[in-house]
């Protein structure tokens, strides 16, 4: 009897193992759809062109960027086609949290030094429809003389950016993004913006077209609600293409501007498209 009783058991108890087996299964599974499936980065590098993207940096990622911004191309053999007139910036990004980057560089225009700070607050899936970051930087003009300004400040050095940054990717290749822009300005020589207020609103538009699996064109775009008709200044207009190779990603570009700091180029470009006042520049990134 005992036998009997032994031999119905352990006859049992693989069915029973394999039942239980099936129930995690399907608990796993289970799981897994409820997981939003996540869409790949609407931008592959951190700027579209000068315009910031959505993508921050990884956690633990160290990013070293140079960027140039030559002088502009129509004055020729002159200074060699803008060579002789470059600004350089370089910036090192590093990934403090997951989904927080923090930045700090120096641009030779207007010697000026920059703190930023990018934060990922939403990303494309199949719940929600666009990625969401938040970004702010710094900057601090050190060329300011106070023989040219005699009663100047620390603070008139400061100026400040804030920006929303919404991107989407359409299909396989196409990719968009608005950005809203508040920028502030401590300290503005009137005679050259021409009454210019020093709060500025604007809005960044920019996209990305995939052409292969490495190349893609780029194109960015601010207008400057907050501008006034008769200043001197233009809005920024920058168009380019992103190379990736292994480590980094070569963006090579056009542009009107001839800084590379955000407060800069969003609001003290002074080049005209329509008069061939372009630049050629290019950003270099490098990963570690």
């Amino acid at each position: 009897m005992k036998k009997l009783f032994l031999i119905t058991v352990l006859s049992v108890i693989p069915f029973l193992c394999e039942a239980q087996e099936d129930d995690l299964l399907r608990e796993l599974d289970s799981l897994n759809q409820n997981e939003p499936k996540f869409e790949l980065p609407a931008f592959k590098a951190l700027q579209i062109g000068n315009l910031q993207s959505t993508k921050v940096v990884d956690k633990g990622d160290l990013y070293l960027v140079v960027a140039h911004r030559f002088g502009v191309l129509k004055n020729g053999i002159d200074d060699f086609f803008g060579l002789d007139q470059a600004n350089t910036k370089i910036q090192l990004l590093y990934g403090l949290l997951p989904n927080l980057q923090l930045g700090f560089s120096r641009d030779s225009y207007e010697k000026t030094y920059s703190g930023t700070a990018k934060y990922k607050l939403f990303r494309q899936s199949d719940r929600v429809p666009v990625n969401v970051s938040l970004y702010g930087s710094v900057d601090m003009n050190s060329q300011l003389k106070k023989s040219l300004y005699p009663g100047l400040k620390t603070s008139d050095r400061f100026s400040y950016t804030a920006q929303i940054l919404a991107s989407r990717s359409f299909l396989e290749k196409l990719s968009l993004e608005v950005a809203p822009i508040f920028v502030r300005h401590n300290l503005q020589d009137l005679n050259f913006t021409k009454t210019q207020t020093h709060n500025q609103l604007l809005l960044g538009m920019g996209g990305r077209y995939k052409l292969s699996k490495r190349l893609s064109l780029n194109m960015d775009y601010a207008y400057n609600f907050s501008k006034n008709k008769n200043s001197l200044y233009k809005n920024p207009l920058t168009i380019g293409v992103d190379i990736e190779t292994g480590g980094h990603v070569f963006q090579l570009l056009f542009t009107n501007s001839r800084a590379s700091n955000d407060s800069s180029f969003l609001t003290e470009t002074t080049g005209d498209w329509s008069k061939g006042e372009i630049s050629f520049g290019f950003n270099i990134v490098r990963v570690f």
